[in-house]
């Protein structure tokens, strides 16, 4: 049983480095939510993310989405392009989501939000994203908001006009998604308190994270720091958290 999770380990770490960027950790952004199904904490990649992940791997890529009305819901249908001058039908990725009316979120409107769906799931089957639970999924039952009330953050889709001045879809070549720009390098603050969020490895502190350990074991947190093998990325942000605390003790 150990070598079969010694074996899943390390092909899932060989997922993790799928369009791998140079000084960029998708990780980092990943947040923790509650499986509806199960309960169980699992992580998740918000969109806004996969999309600023997209555009850093590639920078003349392009997102093309189309949106139609459908009964009590928008229909979005998203393709991953690796360059914006690839014909209509040389997409690497598609991927199709609706969205109602959500009574609890008011404010969130229907056609971003199955816009948003479709670009995440788009991305994911493109790759940005297979290493985490979920990342731009569709659910059974209410989807998360992925970008929150805030509509500014919604890509804007680009639409054409009738004659009568109501909005109408322009072709599918025509919708191109203007995306967020690239998520700026963290400061060392900010990836200190990312390191405090990551999940303790330690069956014992099943549910803590390493900033946990700093008051329950810190021996524990140092162990992590300097004999944890298993998730590098664990090992990387207990080894930060320690060498944090060093410089701000000396500072």
């Amino acid at each position: 049983m150990s070598q079969n999770n010694d074996t899943m380990q390390a092909m899932l770490q060989k997922i993790g480095t799928i369009n791998a960027v140079d000084g960029f950790d998708p990780s980092v952004f990943a947040v923790e939510f509650t499986d509806m199904n199960t309960n169980e904490k699992r992580m998740r990649l918000p969109v806004v993310i996969q999309i600023s992940w997209f555009r850093l791997m590639y920078p003349q890529g392009r997102i093309a989405v189309k949106v139609e009305p459908g009964r009590d819901c928008f229909v979005a249908t998203a393709r991953i392009y690796l360059d914006r001058n690839d014909a209509a039908d040389n997409y690497v990725a598609e991927a199709t989501a609706s969205r109602g009316k959500c009574p609890e979120k008011p404010s969130v409107s229907p056609r971003e939000w199955a816009q948003t769906a479709a670009i995440g799931i788009a991305l994911k089957n493109a790759g940005f994203g297979l290493q985490f639970a979920l990342a731009g999924e569709d659910f059974a039952a209410i989807a998360p908001d992925e970008f929150g009330a805030d509509e500014s953050e919604v890509p804007v889709i680009r639409t054409e006009s009738s004659e009568s001045g109501d909005e109408v879809s322009a072709t599918q070549d025509d919708y191109e998604v203007i995306t967020p720009a690239a998520p700026v390098e963290l400061t060392p603050e900010q990836k200190y308190e990312a390191a405090l969020k990551t999940a303790c490895p330690i069956t014992k502190f099943a549910g803590k994270t390493l900033g946990d350990l700093i008051t329950l074991d810190p021996g524990a947190l140092k162990w992590i720091a300097t004999k944890f093998t298993s998730d590098p990325k664990i090992q990387e942000a207990a080894k930060f958290i320690c060498e944090y605390a060093v410089e701000q003790a000396s500072a």
